[in-house]
């Protein structure tokens, strides 16, 4: 076996290129959507926009979910998770599997409907039951 120092500049040329590229350790793309990320723990109330003569808001209830760790969640009594990519969470396993909603800000989320634009319903942590 011919010993590095015995090869020609030229040979060692591609070597010394694939060892430097390695070295330095490009950042990788963002994920399709934006980084990854996760929910602030707690309860999510969901609710819609009331009206002049009725209350202000109207109660969801069946969209309400808890962020228990990481990207899981609880809701009706079972257990699913989402995937925050960006600021869109879409619910990927459970009860409310399919259900996409902008993040506006830490702890406010909007229902995102059909065509992709925010819609009626919003859902709010609740920083009194917050973990």
């Amino acid at each position: 076996m011919p010993r590095l120092s015995s090869l020609p500049a030229a040979a060692l040329a591609p070597v010394l290129m694939l060892l430097l590229a390695g070295a330095q350790s490009p950042v990788p793309p963002p994920v399709p959507g934006g980084l990854v990320g996760t929910l602030e723990p707690g309860t999510y109330n969901c609710e819609l926009a009331g009206d002049a003569s009725g209350p202000i808001r109207v109660a969801a209830k069946d969209f309400d979910f808890t962020v228990i760790h990481g990207s899981s969640y609880r809701a009706g009594g079972s257990r699913g998770s989402y995937l925050l990519a960006g600021d869109v969470v879409t619910m990927t396993g459970g009860k409310l599997r399919g259900l996409k909603l902008h993040r506006i800000s830490t702890g406010f989320l909007r229902q995102i409907v059909s065509g992709g634009s925010d819609g009626e319903m919003r859902c709010v942590l609740d920083t009194s039951t917050k973990r």
